[in-house]
């Protein structure tokens, strides 16, 4: 995905960070040796509510609408200039392909114009690096979970572009159950923080889910049929408020306990004590608790990146870019994205 063409005009300090893989329009401005400038997020919701999900070519066209604004914001929060931007850096994949062309097209535009370099960077090596933003970011190696509503996985991490893949989902990310179950509860979109918070109600001893695929060996993950569990359970139920709350916990607590008993593999098959957590289920309260208490237990330490920068933004762009800038990577003048790219391509730079 990315080359070695000319060199950059001067090393990178100063990294412009565009995020658009999906429904989030996010932007930041990140400096070498200080850190985050600046960020600002729009998200979709409203625009995709109406539908009940993402609505790819509404997406696109807000995106449209949403992204320089939002540079200009940044930049004057940053106090900085056009001209004082080193290096641009932009999601190239993987999500929606219209989505994911609205902001490379940009990116790439605006590096041509200041006469920098761009980089395309993957979306799910900036979730993985995006606890580095925090103010005690852990050290490789590390172990990774990366749960959200496209991606659930388990990855050892040894470095910048050095990602090995232990386990993944088989079938629904665990995000996306999270949304389909919520939408069987008739819970209103976006599903998951929905249903995180009628569970927070729900008597977790009335009803017990399946923890799938934690009877046998392995790290990979399954979470379709505790959707097809809902699904059944509730032919025979009433619909009533204790019921709906009930039945959320119950998924939740199977859905968590599955992702905690995986997690304790993990950590023990790769002899590494430390965990991060990444992606937009990261920010589920329940999850946090339950991967706490697993570490206290383990003797490992866990690490999250604060919510804002658990679902898609700007910050972690900037971030996965300004790294890869400064190692000499930078992207062809022709745009390129995918909308599938597996995580394991990748190297480093």
């Amino acid at each position: 995905m990315q080359n070695t063409t000319a060199g950059p005009r001067r090393t990178p300090h100063r990294t412009l960070g565009i995020e658009t893989s999906c429904d989030e329009t996010g932007v930041a401005l990140y400096e070498s040796g200080r850190g985050l400038l600046a960020h600002a997020l729009h998200s979709q919701v409203e625009v995709h509510a109406a539908h009940g999900g993402v609505v790819p070519e509404l997406a696109s066209r807000d995106h449209v609408r949403r992204l320089l604004p939002l540079i200009r914001r940044v930049l004057a929060q940053a106090g900085t200039a056009p001209e004082d931007v080193d290096g641009v850096a932009y999601t190239a994949g993987p999500g929606l392909i219209g989505a994911l062309l609205t902001g490379a097209t940009l990116a790439r535009s605006l590096a041509w114009a200041w006469g920098v370099p761009a980089i395309g960077v993957h979306h799910l090596e900036a979730h993985l690096l995006a606890p580095l933003l925090e103010p005690d970011p852990p050290e490789f190696p590390f172990l990774a979970l990366l749960v959200s509503g496209g991606h659930t996985q388990l990855v050892r991490v040894d470095g910048l572009g050095c990602y090995r893949t232990l386990g993944q989902t088989l079938d629904d990310a665990v995000g996306e159950a999270f949304d389909k179950t919520a939408k069987l509860l008739g819970l209103p979109y976006p599903g998951g923080p929905a249903l995180a918070r009628l569970a927070e109600d729900g008597d977790t001893e009335r009803f017990h889910f399946p923890r799938p695929m934690t009877d046998r060996p392995g790290l990979d993950f399954s979470f379709s049929g505790l959707k097809t569990h809902v699904l059944q359970m509730l032919a025979n139920l009433p619909r009533d408020p204790r019921t709906l709350a009930d039945v959320a916990r119950a998924f939740q607590d199977a859905a968590v306990d599955t992702l905690v008993i995986k997690c304790r593999r993990a950590l023990r098959e790769i002899g590494i004590p430390r965990l991060v957590v990444a992606g937009g289920v990261g920010a589920n309260r329940a999850l946090r608790s339950a991967l706490d208490a697993l570490a206290r237990r383990e003797g490992a330490q866990v690490y999250y990146p604060r919510p804002e920068f658990c679902t898609d933004n700007g910050a972690m762009i900037a971030l996965a870019g300004a790294l890869r800038l400064a190692a000499g990577e930078s992207a062809p003048l022709a745009v390129e994205t995918r909308a599938r790219w597996p995580l394991d391509s990748l190297g480093p730079p």
